[in-house]
């Protein structure tokens, strides 16, 4: 978990992620994180349930979250290309991996889910300046912010279902959530 703040532990990942103030007063100190996504997720807040849950994973978490979410689903030839450079990257976490799923995302504009698949890696480490400039790291919430962009795209793919695959998603990053913390 990130620092804790006297009124609310939670707080540096609501600014972070921009989670709405009506949202983040749903949470309480000493909540473990599962409790306070699952709290947002029953308060009727399942954006700031998934923003919440994004922010307060370990990024290899959230990378391996996100693949866990695609898996099983139709994609375009694009986005499993994004989703192939981010498991390649959980496999072998080596700054080459990093650096082909960042320019991947780069490459693509960060307009469709592969490459927001690929930015999630691409931000998790390394810089963000081109090769052979001057280091640049990525701020600590971006991946998370890149995970969220693609699960939101991933559950519109079925409009129909966008509230329940999302909510479906949150669900699946509870047990991670637990797991992260021990």
């Amino acid at each position: 978990m990130h620092v804790e703040d006297d009124r609310q532990p939670f707080a540096e990942a609501c600014e972070q992620m921009q989670i709405a103030e009506a949202a983040c007063a749903l949470l309480r100190p000493g909540m473990r994180p599962a409790q306070a996504v699952l709290a947002l997720l029953e308060g009727s807040q399942p954006q700031a349930a998934l923003q919440l849950a994004a922010r307060l994973l370990p990024k290899r978490y959230v990378v391996a979250w996100l693949c866990q979410c695609a898996r099983g689903q139709a994609l375009a030839p694009e986005a499993r290309a994004g989703v192939a450079l981010a498991e390649r990257w959980l496999r072998d976490p080596v700054e080459s991996n990093r650096r082909a799923a960042y320019e991947y995302a780069n490459a693509g504009g960060y307009a469709s889910l592969g490459t927001w698949f690929a930015a999630a890696v691409g931000w998790a480490d390394g810089s963000l300046a081109p090769a052979g400039q001057a280091a640049v790291s990525p701020p600590e919430h971006l991946t998370a912010r890149a995970t969220v962009a693609a699960l939101n795209l991933l559950a519109a793919a079925q409009p129909q279902d966008f509230a329940e695959r999302r909510e479906a998603y949150v669900r699946q990053a509870l047990a991670l959530l637990d797991g992260a913390a021990q």
